[in-house]
């Protein structure tokens, strides 16, 4: 009997050398359920690790994981039901001691956007979710090589501009050279229109080494192209003229916070961009639609994961609503794996000059 196909094309255009052949020949793959070990080289600490998105980047780019602190109960359960072997602390991060942890080369996270998000107030320093001196804290405790933090757009806008100034003198003070940069999921082959900043600090003496990753050559692949075999998966008639209306990347995906939003593909204008891909963001679905079924779909939370750029293996812990936002608040894996390709690229190079002297 022939295998059935579980990689889509949109894993394969992610992940260029992810083929079903690597399944075949017995090979594991840099992409899998399973897992990479990583037991010697480079490694990370992620603060605010989510439902994992960023850490299964750092995991492609051959990055071993120290340790993974998430709050989120919900989160937790997911980074544990898919990598058993993950070090996952559920603790608030500011109590969270970082000494144990000094060695590690790399700290990396995805600090909370709604003190900096457009969506919410922009109460930035003021807003008790504001975690960025936790980092700096951390950062004083461990002593990594470099730093890798994501957060929204917002975060540059002109009233963050002394805020920004500080959190990079406070880490100058440390011995790092920091900076921050705007940049889109889309460039990394993820098929969503989610600018993302990016915040890297490395050591001063290595931070010469550090280049920003240049974005893919191709296009990512349309919304309808990306699901279009999961929207026929129950027998649905119009999957094939659907797929035609989907005909561009989809807009940012929003998941909400716990104070608001909820498993819906956010606010009036996002629905508006939602249907002119003719899918109905009023809410998320249960399943694909069945046979029969008139009118504009809604996504399923794994339809949402794979525009995420999350591998259909990837499992979601809780209930909809937790799942759904659990995916909505990720940052998509193939970005962080292109910024954690960079980020070993410096660090490598270092440890080759001091071998070498």
């Amino acid at each position: 009997m022939a295998k059935k196909n579980r990689i889509s094309p949109f894993v394969q255009s992610c992940f260029p050398g992810f083929t079903e052949e690597t399944w075949s020949s017995g090979f594991e793959p840099s992409l899998s359920c399973k897992g990479v070990l990583h037991k010697i080289g480079i490694s990370t600490l992620e603060l605010c690790a989510g439902a994992g998105g960023q850490a299964l980047g750092y995991e492609l780019a051959g990055i071993h994981h120290q340790g993974l602190v998430e709050i989120d109960q919900h989160a937790c359960a997911t980074l544990r039901l898919n990598r058993p072997e993950w070090n996952v602390m559920e603790t608030d991060l500011a109590k969270f001691d970082g000494r144990p942890f000094r060695g590690v080369e790399i700290l990396s996270g995805g600090l909370p956007c709604p003190p900096f998000s457009k969506a919410g107030k922009q109460l930035g320093e003021k807003d008790e979710r504001n975690l960025f001196p936790e980092m700096i804290r951390l950062v004083d405790e461990i002593r990594p090589q470099a730093i890798m933090i994501e957060n929204v757009r917002g975060i540059l806008d002109a009233v963050f501009a002394d805020y920004r100034q500080y959190v990079g003198t406070e880490l100058e003070k440390l011995g790092y050279r920091p900076g921050w940069k705007l940049m889109n999921a889309s460039d990394f082959g993820v098929p969503q229109l989610r600018p993302r900043v990016v915040f890297v600090a490395v050591r001063k003496e290595r931070s010469e080494d550090f280049s920003w990753p240049e974005p893919h050559t191709a296009p990512p692949l349309p919304v309808g192209d990306v699901l279009h075999d999961l929207m026929a998966a129950n027998g649905w008639e119009g999957a094939g003229p659907w797929r035609q209306h989907a005909n561009e990347i989809a807009p940012t995906v929003v998941g909400g916070s716990k104070k608001h939003g909820g498993p819906d593909l956010g606010p009036t204008r996002a629905r508006r961009a939602w249907a002119s891909l003719h899918v109905d963001g009023l809410g998320i679905a249960n399943s694909a639609p069945e046979k029969g079924f008139t009118g504009m779909p809604r996504l399923t939370v794994r339809m949402v994961a794979r525009i995420q750029g999350f591998p259909d293996c990837w499992q979601f812990s809780g209930g909809k609503t937790a799942a759904y936002r659990q995916v909505g608040n990720a940052f998509p894996p193939p970005f962080a794996r292109a910024i954690a390709s960079s980020l070993k690229s410096c660090l490598s190079v270092s440890r080759m000059v001091l071998a070498a002297s």
